[in-house]
């Protein structure tokens, strides 16, 4: 007798949620795979497979692009663990895909003293200053990011239960500047009732690796054009599900 499959309500949640449809989907994780070297047979089927919980875990190539079109870790996406693979975060926080025996098959060399690109994979604090003209004073958002990393592209995605808004930031980085956008959909219940912000972003990241700060730049409830101070700050190298759950709750 077959056992019965568990439908993959995470993955759905995440697609739905980025307004996307199964096609939708399917068409960006091929792009992803273009943009990272690896192409992929993305179809809305694969989709569909995966969300009714007849695949149970991607093929690396896939997991990769899941990554990079989502922003979030495949530990948060509902997969069970990839058969006979694994996700490493090297000591520098780097991403692999590999099978448990390749890397005793062949001895990976060591790396070169300048790595092509730093990692800033894993947990940050990410802090923002605004003025609300409406209310006349500054206030400050924050909320705990999980950052990913493929070449030099970095996604950062909010926790959810680390503020009451939504943040993703989609950055470049070229050596010490960090280039790129953010979006905000704020508290549906708080001052700005749900409204959706978007705007541009660079960083300097510190030698250290561990804070990058600089500017946001966006147009305000009034339809003015404003800036601040933006900052993140390294907590922790780990995406594993269990460290995320650690930091899904509001910054002290």
């Amino acid at each position: 007798m077959a056992g019965m499959t568990t439908p993959n309500t995470a993955l759905r949640a995440v697609r739905t949620g980025m307004r996307m449809s199964q096609d939708d989907f399917a068409r960006a994780l091929q792009a992803a795979g273009h943009r990272v070297g690896e192409p992929n047979d993305a179809n809305k089927r694969l989709v569909q497979r995966w969300e009714s919980g007849a695949i149970a875990a991607p093929r690396p190539v896939y997991a990769r692009a899941l990554e990079v079109v989502t922003g979030l870790p495949i530990s948060l996406l509902g997969f069970a663990a990839v058969p006979g693979e694994h996700v490493t975060r090297d000591e520098h926080g780097g991403h692999d895909l590999t099978s448990p025996m390749s890397s005793l098959a062949t001895p990976t060399p060591k790396p070169s003293p300048a790595p092509a690109h730093r990692s800033y994979e894993g947990v940050w604090l990410s802090r923002y200053q605004y003025h609300s003209s409406g209310r006349g004073d500054s206030f400050a958002g924050q909320h705990f990011v999980v950052v990913l990393q493929h070449g030099d592209r970095l996604t950062a995605r909010s926790l959810p239960g680390s503020a009451a808004s939504s943040l993703s930031l989609d950055l470049t980085v070229d050596g010490a500047v960090v280039t790129g956008t953010w979006v905000e959909q704020t508290d549906p219940t708080g001052y700005y009732r749900g409204a959706r912000y978007h705007g541009a972003i660079q960083l300097l990241a510190e030698p250290t690796g561990r804070r990058m700060a600089g500017k946001w730049v966006g147009f305000g409830k009034d339809m003015d054009i404003n800036t601040g101070p933006w900052e993140l700050v390294f907590r922790d190298a780990s995406t594993s599900k269990a460290t995320l759950d650690r930091y899904n709750t509001s910054p002290a």
